[in-house]
């Protein structure tokens, strides 16, 4: 299974009135902090993978995720193979982590705002540091249909997704610095 993303920067005011006319369903605003870890024997920068840990806070409480994500396979969005597991004992996963060699090595902080609509997932991102965006996503075992469709909602919203943005937010914040 694949995440299909794409994502962009966005004004989120003019956003909301768009979603909100093109019947997307608001779904709920989190918290998020991701902490992506440094493998042992893996430069996952070199690889194009990641591992982190999610913690997420919304107003039925915190959650705590892993994530395992594989190297980019489209060149016109950001899909890769996402693996995710829900932890309810974070720091025991930690030590898991850190019993392994996984350490902590970068973080990053943002609030989101989710919204339905059909099987995509429109979340308007604040991110620490680096300002707003907008990430439409699916998850699907063909890229090209879903990120056609991707690109449709895109345009919908008065987008133009020849504007998207590949790196993830923790390399754009390593970029910024």
């Amino acid at each position: 299974m694949y995440e299909v993303e794409l994502k962009l920067r966005a004004d989120h005011g003019e956003l909301r009135e768009r979603l909100a006319a093109i019947g997307a369903e608001p779904m709920v605003t989190v918290t998020q902090v991701d902490t992506y870890c440094a493998h042992p024997v893996r430069d996952c920068t070199e690889t194009d993978e990641a591992i982190r840990t999610r913690g997420e806070t919304d107003e039925s409480g915190e959650s705590l995720k892993v994530t395992y994500k594989g190297p980019l396979v489209d060149s016109a969005s950001k899909t890769r193979e996402e693996r995710q597991a829900g932890v309810g004992d974070g720091e025991t996963m930690a030590a898991i982590l850190e019993s392994v060699g996984v350490e902590p090595a970068a973080k990053v902080e943002k609030a989101r705002e989710r919204f339905r609509c059909g099987e995509y997932t429109v979340a308007l991102d604040r991110v620490a540091g680096l300002g707003e965006f907008i990430e439409v996503e699916t998850e699907a075992e063909e890229i090209d249909p879903a990120r056609e469709c991707a690109i449709d909602l895109l345009e919908s919203l008065g987008l133009d997704p020849e504007c998207g943005i590949r790196r993830s937010y923790l390399g754009l914040l390593l970029d910024a610095n």
